[in-house]
């Protein structure tokens, strides 16, 4: 079936669960990518069915080549061509005081977000090319503004991909392609059960925490077609808590 579709990595639980069923009550037939939580990815698929829309779960490794490769061609044999592709998908950020810190571990960080946001759209592109337009939404972060101790590779690579952000988005714009990056702040999900939130809260203008819904609005903007004449940007959704 020939329907446009859109590609979210890490899409088991948390943020990418909640954008993943956004878009598909946006009408995209959707590809729930995951790597270890099979049961999870199912769920996430089953309730977008329920609610009548398309989708399937898809297992790889979205920091190897063959991995990706051999995933976005079954998400294009079975659902459709790729036209969206949201890479979520993250790994560990462990707290590394400088005098500690190793090449490894910015090569952990920059796996998960240089390597595989640049595996995933050289996979997609053909797809995109073909249909004359496509979306790239990354996930980053606004650590990059906060500029906090201790997790500094972890910055540096988030760094970098708002840099290939900017970068892809003047080099396939010609195509119709737009290249976006969505910043969220600290978005309590299940992981966090039972953070304290209270000190990051009263930090936050709008005085209160994020929710993954307030990401996945961003997203489901950035990829439809209202969204055709913006790219290159990042876009923080944070209630204001990076304001100077």
């Amino acid at each position: 079936m020939d329907t446009p579709t859109a590609l979210v990595t890490g899409a088991s639980r948390g943020l990418g669960a909640v954008i993943a069923r956004r878009l598909a009550e946006d009408g995209w037939a959707v590809a729930v990518n995951y790597h270890a939580s099979a049961a999870a990815a199912e769920a996430v698929v089953a309730g977008i069915r329920s609610a009548g829309g398309r989708a399937a779960a898809y297992r790889a490794d979205v920091t190897d080549e063959g991995s990706v490769r051999t995933m976005v061609t079954a998400v294009e044999d079975e659902l459709g061509p790729l036209q969206v592709v949201v890479p979520n998908a993250t790994g560990p950020q462990p707290s590394v005081p400088v005098e500690e810190l190793t090449w490894q571990h910015h090569l952990d960080q920059l796996r998960f977000f240089v390597l595989s946001p640049t595996l995933l759209v050289q996979a997609a592109l053909p797809a995109m090319r073909r249909l004359g337009g496509g979306r790239v939404i990354q996930i980053g972060s606004d650590i990059v503004d906060r500029a906090l101790p201790h997790v500094s590779a972890y910055t540096a690579a988030k760094a970098a991909q708002l840099g290939l952000t900017r970068s892809w988005s003047r080099e396939l714009g010609r195509w119709g392609i737009t290249v976006n990056l969505v910043a969220p702040g600290w978005i309590p999900v299940e992981r966090h059960a039972g953070a304290d939130t209270q000190n990051y809260q009263a930090a936050v203008p709008l005085g209160r925490m994020g929710t993954p819904e307030d990401v996945a609005e961003l997203v489901a903007y950035l990829a439809s077609d209202r969204a055709s004449f913006v790219t290159g940007q990042q876009i923080s959704v944070n209630g204001g808590h990076t304001l100077g």
